[in-house]
């Protein structure tokens, strides 16, 4: 991948401000997403993005795309290429997605993607957080050796991940879930109840009795399930049970947010505290 010279992060975003001016009535926007998109790092990445045609006009252009990564209050210019030609009618909003490359990253770094009329207006931009794909190591260090932890995995979302980084754990799909006494447990994920055996929950609340600190992935629930939190904490002797709906650890080989959410998890089950209203970073 081409690099170019680095530049103020100020001056990347001022950008924006500078093409609206001079842009005047013009046709085309993107609509920010409220959250970063989060990726892992590697080629043909798929990054998605929101054009609103604000005009009664019809517009058509090629759009151009500039990818910039950020840090220390520089960006460095990646890549510049056409991308495709849009068409939109007039006031309509589309979803268009692109395939980018990003480079290999060790921590969460931020990047930029630039959206152009051509290449004399920019219409927005989109923010990306690019992850390593070594998000799950941290279960390394939190449950120990390789027998402290446990693994029940009936989708086989989980165990290809800890072995792809070096995660030792004892697979509970061939042990006697009963007879786990290591540290952690991650029971779960299930695609449908019909997954969890008879009897799951009872032996769940015997191993955390135990003392085993378990984290347990919920299939998705059903129409007329009652409503519970997205997730909570059960005590249950020594070993809290964490119990997890299965959307927030969902497609854990290509999310880093899933694959954090579930670091989290682990986290809060080895290390149960309870929640105050001063957490929240927009009290008044």
């Amino acid at each position: 991948m081409k690099t170019f010279a680095s530049i103020p992060i100020c001056a990347v975003l001022g950008l924006i401000f500078r093409a609206t001016d001079f842009a005047g009535g013009a046709q085309l926007g993107i609509v920010s997403n409220a959250e970063p998109q989060r990726i892992f790092f590697g080629e043909d990445k798929k990054i998605s993005a929101t054009f609103r045609n604000s005009s009664g006009e019809d517009f058509e252009n090629e759009i151009h795309t500039r990818v910039f990564q950020t840090g220390s209050g520089t960006s460095v210019l990646l890549s510049e290429a056409p991308w495709e030609k849009l068409q939109i009618l007039p006031n309509q909003t589309i979803i268009e997605s692109v395939a980018l490359n990003f480079p290999t990253v060790r921590t969460e770094t931020r990047f930029i993607i630039q959206w152009w009329e051509g290449t004399n207006r920019m219409s927005g931009i989109t923010e990306v957080l690019v992850y390593p794909t070594n998000l799950l190591e941290e279960l390394k260090s939190l449950a120990g050796d390789k027998e402290s932890l446990g693994v029940f995995d009936p989708t086989g979302q989980l165990k290809p991940l800890l072995k792809m980084t070096k995660v030792g754990f004892v697979d509970l799909d061939e042990a006697v879930l009963e007879d786990f006494q290591g540290k952690l447990a991650i029971i779960g994920p299930f695609s449908t109840k019909a997954q969890m055996r008879e009897g799951l929950a009872q032996t769940i609340q015997k191993i955390a009795r135990k003392g085993v600190a378990v984290v347990w992935i919920r299939p998705p629930p059903g129409p007329k399930d009652p409503i519970k939190p997205s997730f909570y904490i059960v005590p249950e002797g020594k070993g809290p049970v964490v119990v997890v709906q299965a959307d927030l650890v969902a497609n854990p080989a290509g999310s880093p947010q899933a694959q954090l959410n579930l670091v989290y998890f682990c986290k809060l089950a080895l290390n149960p505290t309870p929640f105050s209203l001063l957490d929240s970073k927009t009290q008044p």
